[in-house]
């Protein structure tokens, strides 16, 4: 896409100071400011399924989940909000108005038919730079199936989608079962 010659990128951090006033949300990518599309009903039970399980499973522990209102900024001139992170080893109290954290262990995003070849192609490249992250993983509502890529000590080794392997998480030592993650109830 062309940009505007009048128009100057933004950093992160000066989106980040930003309040746009309206409850549309809005992502920073490459310096441009973008409004991120609505969910479905079956993407917001599906990151609620998945919030819902971690949460669970990390209580107690010093990882904790976060949904999509909290902002990842993943480099200089660009900020994420995906629709689950783990962060591990954060400030113990969660009530510190923080709207930003860094260095997430695992980034989960729930895939839309808009958004599907950017959240696996410039997202999932963007979130593979970032030393800190161990698992990448996509879920897909519509067809219920769920893709993980995992950091290894060679690579990454992509798992490619599946209707029944849900979503390994080694470092954090849990796989979030296939039924979890599509649960009804």
């Amino acid at each position: 896409m062309r940009r505007d010659p009048a128009y100057r990128p933004i950093t992160a951090d000066e989106f980040l100071e930003m309040d746009f006033g309206t409850d549309k949300k809005f992502e920073l990518h490459d310096g441009v400011i973008y409004m991120m599309t609505g969910g479905t009903q079956a993407h917001s039970w599906v990151q609620g399924n998945v919030l819902t399980w971690l949460r669970q499973k990390l209580r107690g522990s010093s990882c904790r989940p976060y949904g999509p209102d909290m902002a990842l900024k993943v480099t200089d001139t660009d900020v994420r909000y995906p629709d689950v992170t783990v962060y591990c080893g954060q400030s113990p109290d969660p009530f510190t108005g923080e709207t930003t954290l860094e260095n997430p262990t695992v980034v989960i995003e729930v895939l839309s038919p808009s958004t599907t070849t950017f959240d696996q192609g410039t997202k999932l490249e963007e979130y593979r730079a970032m030393p800190s992250v161990s698992t990448i993983a996509f879920i897909d509502p519509a067809n219920q199936l769920c893709r993980s890529v995992e950091r290894q000590t060679d690579g990454w080794l992509d798992q490619p989608f599946s209707a029944t392997r849900g979503i390994p998480l080694p470092s954090l030592d849990l796989t979030i079962p296939h039924d979890e993650i599509f649960a009804r109830d």
